[in-house]
């Protein structure tokens, strides 16, 4: 007979064993989580890898595709195998991956430092600005931009940014990039992220070229529609495939912009095999010196969500 005492029973053989089986599945599930979590970094880390070695490849591509530009720039205009600024968007296959490359005259493009303010407001209403917020959108970059201190009706001074706690206050000087754009109070990220493919720095002028316009740029026409633009834009292409000049916009005529033929920017869109899509862009001016043929102005990756790396979660 088992001898208890005041602590309980003493353990049998039997409950022994039961308490040993416990501990070992105890010890068995605790492995187990181990074993899963050693696992799931394990394919974490793979797919970062994975991830980072798409990414790279296809930043390898798209500078592929603008020393492709580069070159064709290079080239005699008369050439009819050169890629010229025209807005027209150039397949090229290279090591099993479609590029397009696109190249434009920066005059296609609104200049946020010279453009008239009925553009700007059509380009910020284009994009579902109300009407008084893009008005004062408008004064607060010509408020940026001016060399005083001043408040515009409905624009933002130093006195402003201080108040809204911005840790800086208007450059009082055009402005030197396009991002800067971003820190103009009013400017969201999300609208930026939806304008910045229509502007620039460097045509340096009121209006736009409209024949190699995109169509956002000439939405952004007082009067415009889609329908009219769209209609436009296949009247354009049509002449394009028939090697006739493109015919200008009729609303763009009182906003119509001189080719700079020196400044250009350049869009290449990579589509990997695994068919993920990689944008890349650089604003590139001419010079006339052979052995320092072009200065490199921009060089970015855009920010907008449609230009955006996209990877599947196994980043294949």
């Amino acid at each position: 007979m088992p001898i208890t005492g005041s602590l309980g029973r003493v353990p049998t053989p039997r409950s022994a064993s039961g308490i040993a089986l416990v501990l070992v599945l105890w010890v068995l599930a605790l492995l187990t989580v181990i074993a899963s979590n050693l696992v799931y970094s394990s394919r974490t880390d793979l797919t970062i890898a994975g991830n980072a070695s798409t990414v790279a490849g296809a930043e390898a591509l798209a500078d592929a595709g603008l020393h492709r530009a580069f070159f064709d720039l290079l080239r005699p205009q008369n050439d009819p195998r050169t890629w010229k600024g025209d807005g027209v968007a150039h397949p090229w296959e290279f090591q099993g991956h479609l590029i397009e490359v696109t190249i434009s005259d920066e005059a296609a493009k609104i200049d946020i430092n010279s453009a008239s303010d009925a553009l700007l407001k059509g380009l910020f209403v284009s994009q579902g600005v109300a009407d008084e917020d893009a008005a004062a959108l408008i004064d607060s970059m010509a408020d940026w931009r001016d060399p005083d201190d001043l408040r515009r009706l409905h624009g933002a001074e130093r006195d402003d940014y201080v108040a809204a706690g911005r840790a800086y206050v208007p450059a009082n000087q055009p402005f030197s990039a396009i991002e800067e754009l971003k820190q103009v109070l009013g400017m969201s990220e999300a609208l930026y992220r939806r304008v910045e493919s229509q502007i620039t720095i460097y045509s340096a002028q009121s209006g736009i070229q409209s024949a190699i316009a995109s169509r956002a740029v000439l939405l952004a026409l007082p009067g415009a529609t889609p329908e009219m633009v769209d209609a436009y834009l296949a009247q354009r292409q049509a002449a394009l495939q028939q090697n006739q000049m493109a015919p200008p916009f009729p609303l763009g005529l009182a906003f119509a912009a001189n080719p700079t033929n020196s400044v250009f920017s350049i869009r290449v869109r990579v589509k990997l095999i695994n068919g993920a899509s990689y944008f890349r862009e650089a604003v590139v001016r001419m010079t006339r010196d052979p052995k320092h043929p072009f200065d490199v102005l921009a060089w970015r990756t855009p920010t907008h969500e449609s230009s955006e790396l996209e990877l599947n979660p196994d980043g294949q």
